[in-house]
């Protein structure tokens, strides 16, 4: 059974029936099959069939939730076991959020020194990715925003406090603060990043009345049009310093006690020995330098 609830949770994911099928490496007249066996197994329809794949029955969007709770326990027992043969072993799978990369191997660099047998998949997501893969047991853990949006059903371990910084070629020294940011031509992150949901929340309490013209998923294209003179931009403090500057810009800190970014887990016991591994890393750092 523990095979094909893992084809109903790729179906669920992929949300046809040929997609999953190659994500699983197996034909989709193979697929249909395992899960109308299942179905039959459990004595419910999974599926609402017709030409193609039209979601899941009510009965179907339960039984994934059990889905994925047992085929995370037998995963999880099966990697305990290898462990205690092997020791920590395998591939650790991280979302992080793109603001959150230049600080990443703070946390990746210890885990692989103490577990030369494991290997760690850097994968960069949004805060909102992160929480649903973690669900959906395509990651195993993430680092992320703790204190601005809901987290899910998910263990927390905070890790650094996220402060920003005005970054533009003003000629003035010392800390910005928000209001005279609100002022600014900003060149930002796209609404989708948890990150730009937060600049505005600090930019609308500070008296802003308009969006920013220019829009970007790129930090390259944001810098780009502050190098021109004619843009500002915000950026977290340590992606401000990982990244090179173009010349004449300069980046100026912006008063406020940030955000807090951490690591966050599936909330289950026992953890699967990487992610255990990874959450004692964690405790043995406290958190990260300043």
């Amino acid at each position: 059974m523990i095979d094909k609830l893992s084809m109903f949770m790729a179906l669920a994911r992929e949300k046809h029936f040929g997609r999953a099928a190659l994500s699983l490496g197996i034909t989709q007249p193979t697929l249909s099959s395992a899960i109308r066996a299942l179905e039959d197994q459990l004595g419910v329809q999974l599926v609402r069939r017709g030409s193609r794949f039209q979601g899941l029955t009510p009965e179907g969007e339960r039984v994934l939730g059990w889905a994925r709770r047992i085929v995370a326990d037998a995963r999880a027992m099966q990697a305990e076991m290898q462990a205690s043969r092997k020791g920590v072993s395998g591939l650790l799978r991280i979302g992080v959020i793109p603001t959150a990369m230049p600080r990443i191997a703070e946390l990746t660099g210890p885990f692989l020194r103490r577990h030369p047998n494991a290997g760690v998949s850097i994968l960069s997501r949004s805060s909102d990715e992160i929480r649903d893969q973690i669900e959906a047991l395509e990651l195993d853990a993430g680092v992320t925003y703790l204190d601005s949006e809901p987290l899910g059903r998910v263990q927390s371990m905070p890790l650094y406090r996220e402060t920003y910084c005005l970054i533009d070629r003003s000629a003035l020294d010392g800390p910005a603060d928000w209001a005279e940011t609100a002022t600014r031509p900003l060149c930002l992150l796209t609404p989708d990043m948890q990150n730009r949901r937060i600049v505005t929340r600090h930019l609308v309490e500070a008296g802003a009345d308009t969006l920013p013209r220019v829009e970007s998923t790129s930090m390259l294209a944001i810098l780009s049009h502050v190098a021109t003179g004619d843009w500002a931009a915000i950026l977290p403090r340590a992606l401000a310093r990982g990244l090179p500057l173009p010349e004449g810009v300069r980046a100026r800190d912006l008063t406020g006690h940030g955000h807090m970014v951490g690591l966050v887990v599936a909330r289950r016991e026992p953890h699967p020995p990487l992610v255990e591994a990874l959450i004692r890393i964690v405790a043995s750092i406290d958190t990260f330098n300043e």
